[in-house]
């Protein structure tokens, strides 16, 4: 049961109680401020008192604890004075400033602004489009059979998989190729533009694969665009991006969205590493049923189509032999790329 003699012994505890230290703070708001503290309990304890006695009681109790809080303020407030002004060894105005830290472009970044000014320089525009994409225009209008296995879950991020009804499919882009479908649904050609941006497929993490990762896509459609076209492009975007003495070879290859198609691959020597041919992106004239899907006439229009993946350049320019530095946010990585 609390009592007026308890308080006033406890306001003379509170009164001298020596607050010269961060620990002693700490002590004293346990002791008496705390939800376990000495004045919660005496609050507490007011319910066994005396009728006539609790509103007194009452009072002085709450005295007592704007006593305690008024100490542990202005005890605080010094404290913390005190360390911001104390003396250290760096307080030497005649040294000179720390260095403030200074971030870096990510690496991806570096390459695919490289990239776009490249393509910039070359007469194309960046068209942009939403990752979260359907069925027509991640598959459909780009070619792909309904058996083709790009279409399977172990290839896919499906948000919605209707199998009556396939064309109400809701997946992650799994390429940025669906941009030019909308491109050519609203833009007659000529139309020459790049799609950059992030892709995702429904693969294992490894040191070579992740879950996501980054495409430029480019798109050329007007009146007699040929092969030729195509190659002096790719040629031309090559030999800025990797130097002028670069060797090259241009190889057949198979995508539902382009005939013919082909792959480009470079010599890449790096270090003591023995040098290796490595593919650097996919292409192809546009197929002519892509044309129909957009109510675009083939029989007027051709263009040609190419793909590249971003992380790969990335990794062959620098020497990075794991695609996870890429996406772990490791300042002592990033700081490498100033």
């Amino acid at each position: 049961m609390t009592e007026i003699s308890d308080i006033d012994t406890v306001k003379k505890e509170i009164t001298s109680f020596s607050l010269d230290s961060v620990d002693a703070l700490e002590a004293f708001r346990l002791k008496y401020l705390s939800r376990k503290g000495i004045i919660s309990d005496m609050l507490a304890g007011i319910g066994k008192a005396d009728p006539t006695e609790r509103a007194r009681l009452g009072k002085e109790l709450n005295s007592l604890k704007k006593l305690a809080t008024s100490r542990f303020q202005e005890a605080k407030a010094e404290l913390s004075s005190q360390s911001t002004y104390k003396k250290s060894a760096t307080d030497d105005p005649t040294l000179p400033p720390v260095p403030p830290q200074i971030g870096s472009t990510h690496p991806l970044s570096q390459t695919l602004e490289e990239i776009k000014s490249i393509f910039y320089r070359l007469g194309f525009t960046i068209a942009d489009g939403p990752e979260l994409e359907d069925d027509f225009h991640n598959f459909t209008a780009l070619n792909f059979p309904p058996e083709h296995p790009a279409r399977d879950m172990q290839d896919t991020f499906f948000i919605r998989k209707d199998e009556q009804n396939p064309s109400r499919n809701l997946v992650l882009r799994t390429h940025t190729s669906p941009v030019q479908i909308r491109l050519l649904k609203e833009q007659k050609p000529p139309v020459r533009a790049i799609m950059p941006g992030r892709v995702y497929r429904n693969e294992s993490i490894t040191a070579k694969s992740y879950c996501l990762f980054h495409q430029v896509e480019g798109l050329y459609v007007d009146n007699n665009v040929s092969l030729a076209d195509l190659k002096h492009t790719l040629i031309t975007f090559a030999g800025h991006l990797f130097g002028k003495g670069l060797k090259y070879r241009i190889r057949p290859s198979f995508f539902p969205f382009t005939e013919p198609s082909l792959e480009m691959d470079i010599w890449w020597e790096t270090g003591n590493r023995p040098g290796q041919w490595m593919e650097i992106l996919g292409a192809g004239m546009v197929h002519p049923n892509v044309l129909k899907a957009v109510d675009i006439d083939p029989e007027r229009y051709t263009g040609f189509a190419f793909g590249m993946g971003v992380e790969r350049i990335t990794m062959s320019r620098y020497e990075i032999d794991d695609i996870r530095l890429l996406y772990d946010n490791d300042l002592r990585f990033l700081n490498q790329f100033p």
